[in-house]
């Protein structure tokens, strides 16, 4: 149901920097480009992630309570993509482990603060 979801960024090349090192950890790679923002993932058809900034030209905020969340299908991945995360400067926001019956998941910010979680159901 999801297309794909939009985060905002003040520095397009850092966070682009920072997405195309971590979501190639899962097979992702950029579908679209232009000047305002990139799109990461695996088709056209399945849904992506954005990073842009600002139509209006304002500097980008952080969403108290918004989270993107990125499933993969292994803990193994989830334990990857989430110290990539730590190692390109990203923050932990919960250590990777179980959060209830199945599902298996690890949080961090972005470098513009963004809250994303990575998560698997086993």
């Amino acid at each position: 149901m999801i297309g794909y979801v939009t985060l905002g960024t003040n520095d397009l090349p850092r966070a682009a920097a920072f997405y195309d090192a971590l979501l190639g950890e899962i097979g992702a790679r950029r579908l679209w480009e232009f000047p305002r923002g990139i799109a990461w993932g695996v088709a056209q058809n399945k849904p992506s992630l954005c990073v842009m900034t600002p139509f209006d030209g304002a500097a980008a905020t952080v969403g108290n309570g918004v989270m993107v969340a990125l499933i993969v299908d292994s803990r193994e991945k989830v334990q990857r993509v989430h110290a990539r995360a730590l190692e390109l400067g990203g923050k932990d926001e919960g250590a990777v482990g179980p959060r209830g019956e199945g599902f298996y998941a690890g949080y961090f910010r972005d470098l513009d603060g963004n809250k994303l979680d990575v998560f698997c159901f086993e």
